[in-house]
């Protein structure tokens, strides 16, 4: 599942205030537009009455559009592999914030969490695992292009930088 399809699937106006939205993300627009997801068979996508099969929305790919281009967005081709980067890098930068502020102990623990609750590949281990196939390095380094390219979400987590300092990997962190 797709992070839109998730967001459909949880409820796009999770989070949202009627009160303070002011248009301004895509969340504001398309809960302003009463797009609030399966729970009202529209969000991203459009759904048929008691189906969960996403549907392509037009008139959301419209909105997207001119959101893109009222921020000054000039549509580019992305690659597959930046895809997976901006989808799973940051990811792996929480899981080392969350274990600097040591709400789980150990790397393998938020491993389990991904594999057993949120259905990431077995065969992938989970994202900190992943991490340490790709290279912590790497990881860091493209971090620190998205960071310059899109501000402080990218923002690399200091155990992130500490461990490529250190020249260590999540793994060391499994004891």
């Amino acid at each position: 599942m797709g992070p839109v399809a998730l967001l459909d699937l949880i409820g796009i106006d999770l989070g949202w205030s009627k009160e303070t939205s002011k248009g301004e993300t895509m969340q504001q627009i398309l809960c302003e537009a009463g797009r609030f997801g399966i729970k009202n068979n529209k969000g991203y996508y459009n759904y048929a009455e008691g189906s969960r099969a996403p549907k392509p929305a037009p008139e959301v790919e419209a909105m997207i559009k001119a959101l893109a281009q009222k921020k000054g967005y000039t549509p580019r081709a992305i690659s597959d592999e930046e895809i997976v980067q901006r989808c799973i890098y940051p990811i792996i930068n929480e899981g080392a914030k969350i274990l600097e502020e040591k709400i789980a102990v150990r790397p393998s623990d938020l491993d389990v969490i991904w594999v057993n609750g949120y259905g990431w590949p077995v065969y992938r281990g989970g994202p900190m695992f992943y991490a340490d196939l790709v290279g912590l390095d790497k990881v860091l380094a493209v971090m620190k292009q998205f960071q310059a390219k899109h501000g402080d979400d990218f923002k690399p987590a200091p155990l992130l930088e500490r461990l490529v300092k250190e020249g260590k990997n999540f793994a060391s962190l499994n004891v």
